[in-house]
């Protein structure tokens, strides 16, 4: 009988530059009367990794051997919380779990400065030697050749620590001097701790609620995602689910490794403030307002009151006309609102209500804005609400508002749209653009043309 324990984590072939043999899941299963993997898909956080069950399945077929699948009932990782487990991978965006309310059951904070963090680290390290620090490699390993340089360096908090990656390898979870030093998923999978301290780095943000990952800010110097940049010319789509992949299972393998408790710092602002939220939301779920519930700051007119366009323009509700229905019946029941002064009603007006970070440099979270229903013409340049089918804002679902701006091609004397790509205008990076081609243009429906915000 073989035993694999951390099956995730098998190469496609053997030997030091994974090159001998065949297929590392046929050469146990053909060794053994008996295989037995231990395997966890999430957990697979470098380019290599091939383990998967579906794979162990085909090559078992092959074979010509039986599998017998079990599910790991109840675990003792995070204090045995099933619902810290569940909630960490709804955060990360890995998978999405039914809305834990209450208590986890298990110690997760986060930090608004990594040297407090630090702190707490050393604070829990002084029970019993079982709280480290560990981070995403978005660093390098200057210390490597220059024992006196410093590696996770965060200027704008006067933070700098060393990588333990020089001497003690998997030893940093024992040495009690260790406790100075950062681990990365390179020295940490497989270990437990009593307490971690992560620090969340640059290749894993959050944009309007939405998680953005970048293989590209991770350390020329980690392996894990060697062999990216190579699959994004063969196939950019599958090469950046991939990456996505790997990033988000990295973090949730740092979070886990604590069996007491997580605390959590993130290099970018507003990802810190997205896990505060989330966190808020799990502990007091009545409690927490979303944009869309705010009050509207216009007086609302009565049916009997309204001269559409003339005293009051329609309001509408994004959420709500997420349907499958044509653009006019989107302003179907809707209510019908003043505009403040100095702006008065006129046709094809109407108010929505735009939430997120991603158009922050023109407009702020949470305005209320005026526009004008799709006038026609040209729109480069013009920021625009749009509705498709493959759109997935995060809290408008098919709709978004970003700068408009086409490419055009002509064929047999007409001119045609080669693609479009709608543009957020924020104040930091991060935020991705829409682009569509081909047949997705098609399904493209500019609503209205922004003319300003009204209220905040």
């Amino acid at each position: 009988m073989l035993v694999v324990d951390e099956a995730h984590r098998l190469n496609e072939k053997s030997g030091m530059y994974q090159n001998l043999g065949e297929n590392q899941m046929k050469e146990i299963i053909k060794a053994s009367k008996l295989s037995v993997f231990f395997i966890d898909e999430e957990q697979r956080v470098t380019w290599k990794d091939v383990g998967r069950k579906e794979d162990i399945r085909q090559w078992a077929a092959r074979c010509e051997a039986d599998v017998t699948e079990l599910r790991l009932a109840s675990q003792f990782r995070c204090n045995g919380s099933d619902g810290y487990l569940a909630w960490i991978d709804h955060t990360l965006q890995i998978r999405e779990t039914a809305n834990w309310s209450g208590e986890l059951g298990y110690d997760f904070r986060v930090f608004d400065d990594p040297n407090a963090l630090w702190r707490m680290i050393f604070e829990r390290n002084q029970e019993c030697n079982k709280a480290r620090m560990v981070a995403g490699y978005c660093w390098d390993w200057a210390s490597k050749k220059n024992p006196k340089a410093m590696d996770v360096s965060i200027p704008e908090y006067d933070f700098a620590m060393r990588w333990n990656l020089s001497t003690d390898g998997n030893l940093w979870i024992l040495k009690e001097s260790s406790v100075n030093e950062i681990g990365c998923i390179h020295t940490c999978q497989g270990l437990e701790l009593d307490y971690i301290g992560v620090i969340v780095g640059p290749d894993f943000i959050v944009r309007d609620g939405q998680v953005v990952t970048d293989a590209t800010r991770r350390s020329a110097m980690d392996s894990s995602v060697k062999g990216y940049k190579k699959a994004l010319k063969l196939n950019k789509s599958e090469a950046r689910t991939k990456a996505d992949e790997i990033i988000k299972n990295t973090y949730r393998t740092l979070m886990t490794r604590g069996q007491k408790g997580c605390y959590i710092f993130c290099a970018d602002r507003e990802t810190n403030e997205y896990f505060k939220a989330a966190l808020r939301l799990m502990e007091n779920p009545a409690e927490t307002v979303t944009p869309q519930q705010t009050p509207v700051p216009f007086r609302v007119l009565d049916p009997d009151e309204v001269r559409p366009y003339q005293n009051a323009v329609p309001l509408l509700d994004l959420q709500a006309a997420a349907g499958e229905f044509s653009p006019e019946q989107w302003f179907e029941g809707c209510d019908w609102v003043e505009l403040p002064e100095p702006f008065s009603a006129k046709a094809d007006y109407f108010v929505v209500q735009v939430v997120g970070e991603s158009m922050n440099r023109r407009i702020a979270n949470g305005a209320w804005c005026l526009f004008r229903k799709d006038p026609g013409g040209s729109r480069n340049g013009k920021v625009v609400l749009v509705h498709h089918h493959d759109i997935q804002d995060p809290y408008f679902g098919r709709f978004t508002v970003k700068v408009y701006h086409s490419e055009k091609e002509i064929r047999e004397d007409s001119w045609h749209h080669k693609r479009i790509i709608l543009k957020p205008d924020p104040r930091e990076s991060g935020y991705r653009e829409i682009i569509l081609e081909g047949e997705e243009i098609a399904e493209l429906n500019v609503m209205g043309e922004y003319v300003a915000s009204l209220a905040c």
